[in-house]
């Protein structure tokens, strides 16, 4: 099976349709025209809640390692990861981070990307919550609820994993869309029963509502992370590609060492308490590797499982998104 060509109309569309129809409240970029690859530049999607991104980026440690090779870093902030691989999808950033869900859609649409690292697993970075008075108890309690989560993201694979550990399926609960903020409305104003989400939101709802934890991803879902990178841009600059990575290895080398003054430096920029910033920290690994046959193994996974729920329009080979064959 060969890796998908340029992107056309149509894959656009469905595109959208996939991963981004009923999704956010927040509108997603509007990109009409594929970009053509500049060697010069580099240009970086990130989410607000991607910390070692956002500490690389108000360091400037990216800029430094990069201008000695000739190149110029731009960046470009969304909501969520599908939003951003909406962006890498038309060619608008090059690099971008995010969870196990969005790739696997946007392969599905023929978004043309590849797999450049990933984060070793994070299970505790994740979690569904519910109302402190909520007779929802047990995850089996779920049956029968509104549980909103950000379409397409991460959150959505882990939903559907931890509802099949419970013995419950996907159509057993009532999905509702919606971004982390919206979510966070909807559950404190009791519109929804429940609410799936990821950290630094996660630890600041608990640490700042009446709610509780009723699970976290432990036992049913790895919550992987990931670094993507545009093909043609991978395959051209490959050593802007590994000087980014290293980087970035040294960013999380830094948060682990001191916890407390990264949470103090990422404070003003994520709006959140730094404290609340500290104990989503730990909930991270911080620790990047190349991708393996396990882990896109794990990605298979997850997109062999959407397949079956119809939530993607067809098959996809996970390790078509790679330039080469990854050692074990």
């Amino acid at each position: 099976m060969k890796p998908p060509k340029a992107i056309s109309a149509i894959s656009r569309r469905q595109f959208l349709t996939v991963v981004s129809a009923g999704a956010a409240s927040a509108a997603l970029p509007s990109f009409s025209a594929h970009a053509a690859y500049e060697p010069g530049k580099f240009r970086i999607g990130y989410q607000k809640a991607a910390s070692t991104l956002v500490l690389a980026k108000a360091n400037g440690s990216l800029e430094a390692r990069l201008k000695p090779l000739g190149v110029e870093v731009t960046w470009a902030e969304f909501a969520a990861g599908p939003q951003l691989l909406e962006a890498l999808n038309v060619g608008a950033i090059d690099f971008g981070y995010v969870g196990e869900a969005p790739p696997v859609f946007a392969q599905a649409a023929g978004a043309d990307f590849v797999y450049s690292a990933y984060e070793v697993p994070t299970p505790l970075a994740e979690g569904v919550v519910v109302p402190n008075n909520s007779p929802v108890k047990t995850v089996a309690d779920l049956r029968g609820k509104r549980v909103a989560f950000n379409k397409g993201s991460d959150v959505h694979w882990f939903l559907v994993a931890l509802l099949r550990k419970h013995g419950l399926d996907y159509g057993d609960v009532s999905p509702v869309f919606l971004a982390p903020a919206d979510a966070r409305a909807a559950l404190e104003r009791g519109s929804v029963d429940a609410w799936a989400i990821w950290d630094p939101f996660l630890t600041a709802v608990l640490d700042q509502s009446p709610v509780r934890l009723l699970a976290n991803a432990e036992g049913a879902a790895d919550h992987h992370q990931f670094f993507l990178s545009q093909r043609a841009f991978a395959e051209k600059r490959a050593d802007v590609i590994k000087a980014t990575l290293d980087t970035l290895g040294q960013t999380g080398q830094q948060i682990r060492g001191d916890y407390a003054a990264a949470a103090a430096q990422l404070a003003p920029i994520q709006g959140l308490d730094a404290k609340i910033i500290e104990k989503g920290l730990r909930h991270y690994a911080h620790v990047y590797k190349p991708v393996s046959p396990s882990v896109l193994a794990a990605q298979q996974r997850i997109a062999d499982t959407f397949l079956q729920l119809k939530l993607i329009p067809r098959q996809i080979r996970v390790a078509d998104a790679t330039l080469h064959q990854p050692v074990a």
